[in-house]
Protein backbone atom coordinates (compact mmCIF):
# COMPACT_ATOMS: atom_id res chain seq x y z
CA UNK A 1 0.00 0.00 0.00
CA UNK A 2 1.23 3.58 -0.63
CA UNK A 3 2.03 5.48 2.06
CA UNK A 4 -0.55 8.11 2.81
CA UNK A 5 -0.25 12.10 2.52
CA UNK A 6 -2.61 14.30 2.33
CA UNK A 7 -1.97 17.44 0.16
CA UNK A 8 -3.60 20.70 1.32
CA UNK A 9 -3.81 23.44 -1.39
CA UNK A 10 -4.70 27.06 -1.91
CA UNK A 11 -6.03 27.83 -5.33
CA UNK A 12 -3.68 29.51 -7.44
CA UNK A 13 -0.28 28.67 -5.50
CA UNK A 14 2.41 26.90 -6.84
CA UNK A 15 3.19 24.04 -4.91
CA UNK A 16 6.63 21.77 -4.41
CA UNK A 17 7.01 18.45 -2.18
CA UNK A 18 9.85 16.59 -2.58
CA UNK A 19 9.96 12.52 -1.18
CA UNK A 20 13.46 10.61 -0.52
CA UNK A 21 12.17 6.49 -0.58
CA UNK A 22 13.58 4.22 1.20
CA UNK A 23 13.60 0.24 0.55
CA UNK A 24 13.60 -0.52 4.22
CA UNK A 25 11.80 1.04 7.87
CA UNK A 26 15.28 1.84 8.85
CA UNK A 27 15.70 4.30 5.89
CA UNK A 28 19.36 3.30 5.50
CA UNK A 29 18.75 1.40 2.33
CA UNK A 30 17.97 4.60 -0.43
CA UNK A 31 14.89 2.86 -3.06
CA UNK A 32 16.54 2.13 -6.37
CA UNK A 33 15.04 4.24 -8.74
CA UNK A 34 17.16 3.23 -11.97
CA UNK A 35 14.85 3.97 -14.86
CA UNK A 36 11.98 4.79 -13.29
CA UNK A 37 9.34 7.72 -14.57
CA UNK A 38 7.37 9.81 -12.39
CA UNK A 39 3.82 10.81 -12.75
CA UNK A 40 1.14 12.13 -10.44
CA UNK A 41 -2.56 13.48 -10.69
CA UNK A 42 -5.32 14.75 -9.12
CA UNK A 43 -8.57 13.77 -9.80
CA UNK A 44 -11.97 13.70 -7.85
CA UNK A 45 -11.92 9.84 -7.73
CA UNK A 46 -10.62 7.13 -9.42
CA UNK A 47 -11.75 7.37 -12.63
CA UNK A 48 -12.95 10.10 -13.09
CA UNK A 49 -10.87 13.47 -15.34
CA UNK A 50 -8.20 14.50 -14.56
CA UNK A 51 -7.89 17.71 -12.49
CA UNK A 52 -4.36 18.63 -13.01
CA UNK A 53 -1.72 16.67 -13.80
CA UNK A 54 1.27 17.52 -11.60
CA UNK A 55 5.67 17.62 -12.99
CA UNK A 56 7.69 15.14 -11.16
CA UNK A 57 11.28 14.77 -11.49
CA UNK A 58 13.56 11.27 -10.84
CA UNK A 59 16.69 12.24 -9.25
CA UNK A 60 19.14 9.06 -8.19
CA UNK A 61 19.24 7.41 -5.87
CA UNK A 62 15.82 7.78 -4.08
CA UNK A 63 14.86 11.31 -4.92
CA UNK A 64 11.26 12.43 -6.52
CA UNK A 65 10.21 16.25 -6.55
CA UNK A 66 6.42 16.90 -7.41
CA UNK A 67 5.62 20.12 -8.50
CA UNK A 68 1.74 21.62 -8.90
CA UNK A 69 1.98 24.88 -11.26
CA UNK A 70 -0.39 28.18 -9.66
CA UNK A 71 -2.00 27.67 -13.55
CA UNK A 72 -2.90 23.78 -12.20
CA UNK A 73 -4.00 24.89 -8.66
CA UNK A 74 -6.06 27.58 -10.32
CA UNK A 75 -8.07 25.04 -12.12
CA UNK A 76 -9.22 23.46 -8.64
CA UNK A 77 -12.66 24.18 -8.53
CA UNK A 78 -13.70 22.06 -6.13
CA UNK A 79 -12.99 21.73 -2.26
CA UNK A 80 -11.55 17.99 -1.74
CA UNK A 81 -10.31 15.30 -4.73
CA UNK A 82 -7.47 12.15 -4.53
CA UNK A 83 -4.04 11.82 -5.55
CA UNK A 84 -1.04 9.53 -5.77
CA UNK A 85 2.51 9.21 -6.91
CA UNK A 86 3.01 6.43 -9.35
CA UNK A 87 6.26 5.02 -10.56
CA UNK A 88 7.23 2.88 -14.01
CA UNK A 89 9.81 1.36 -14.79
CA UNK A 90 10.61 1.31 -18.38
CA UNK A 91 12.95 -1.35 -18.73
CA UNK A 92 9.98 -3.94 -17.64
CA UNK A 93 7.12 -1.62 -17.08
CA UNK A 94 6.58 -2.41 -13.39
CA UNK A 95 4.16 0.20 -11.88
CA UNK A 96 4.21 1.18 -7.89
CA UNK A 97 2.09 3.75 -6.01
CA UNK A 98 4.48 4.90 -3.35
CA UNK A 99 2.06 7.79 -2.24
CA UNK A 100 -1.17 8.56 -2.01
CA UNK A 101 -4.01 10.76 -0.23
CA UNK A 102 -6.55 13.37 -0.34
CA UNK A 103 -6.61 16.77 -1.55
CA UNK A 104 -8.00 19.67 0.36
CA UNK A 105 -8.52 23.19 -1.88
CA UNK A 106 -9.08 26.09 -0.27
CA UNK A 107 -10.40 28.52 -2.82
CA UNK A 108 -8.11 31.26 -3.40
CA UNK A 109 -9.48 35.44 -3.03
CA UNK A 110 -6.85 37.44 -5.13
CA UNK A 111 -7.41 37.00 -8.80
CA UNK A 112 -10.08 34.17 -8.18
CA UNK A 113 -11.75 32.70 -10.89
CA UNK A 114 -15.38 32.30 -11.73
CA UNK A 115 -16.48 29.38 -13.03
CA UNK A 116 -19.49 29.54 -15.13
CA UNK A 117 -19.66 26.28 -16.06
CA UNK A 118 -17.60 22.82 -15.49
CA UNK A 119 -20.33 20.97 -17.47
CA UNK A 120 -20.44 23.32 -20.61
CA UNK A 121 -16.83 23.78 -20.58
CA UNK A 122 -16.98 27.53 -20.67
CA UNK A 123 -13.88 29.26 -19.71
CA UNK A 124 -12.93 30.64 -16.06
CA UNK A 125 -12.16 33.97 -15.94
CA UNK A 126 -10.02 35.39 -13.40
CA UNK A 127 -11.16 38.87 -11.76
CA UNK A 128 -7.91 40.65 -13.54
CA UNK A 129 -9.23 39.29 -16.54
CA UNK A 130 -12.70 40.72 -15.95
CA UNK A 131 -11.24 44.27 -14.57
CA UNK A 132 -9.76 44.70 -18.21
CA UNK A 133 -12.33 43.54 -20.21
CA UNK A 134 -14.98 46.30 -18.64
CA UNK A 135 -12.34 48.95 -18.66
Amino acid sequence: MPQQLALSVYRGDSYHWQFTLFADAAKTQPYDLTGAEAKAEIRQATGTPVLATMTCTVTQPNIVDVDLAATDSQGLAIASAKWDLQLTWTADGRVKTVVAGAVTVEGDITDSVVVVSLATGQPRVSAFERRAATG
